[in-house]
């Protein structure tokens, strides 16, 4: 068995000291160690920031692609609003001059009935005159 009470004949270190330069040594080395994890998260963050970095840069730049698409949407729906009414008045003014065609074409109308009346009886005084000439 060991003797952790006693101390080192060669030495001259008692057991506690010697745990406590173990645990020392230990807690040097768990922080070395740990200070090297942290260095491989930071440098891997770094690069994984890089890239977020370029995919931010790529975004913006197609975000800006889009904004422009959409003005010139927004621009192009103006145009078509503009063009709606001008085609509504055009319809109006269509719409009258209709008018005023169907009302002309009722005088005319009109104003055949004694022609077409004129012309029946000038086709029935020359059936009446054809006809007693044979």
């Amino acid at each position: 068995m060991v003797d952790n009470t006693g101390t080192r004949g060669d030495s001259g270190q008692s057991t506690p000291e010697r745990q406590r330069f173990r645990r020392l040594a230990q807690a040097a080395l768990n922080a070395d160690l740990t200070v090297s994890q942290v260095d491989t998260i930071l440098t891997d963050l770094d690069g994984a920031l890089t890239g977020i970095d370029a995919t931010m840069r790529d975004m913006n730049s197609t975000i800006t692609t889009l904004d422009d698409a959409l003005n010139r949407f927004v621009a192009s729906l103006d145009n078509v609003d503009a063009i709606a009414e001008r085609m509504v008045a055009v319809v109006a003014r269509l719409e009258s001059v209709v008018g005023r065609v169907e009302r002309l074409v009722g005088v005319a109308e009109t104003a055949m009935k004694p022609i077409g009346m004129i012309e029946s009886a000038g086709r029935g005084v020359a059936e009446f005159i054809g006809l007693r000439s044979r």
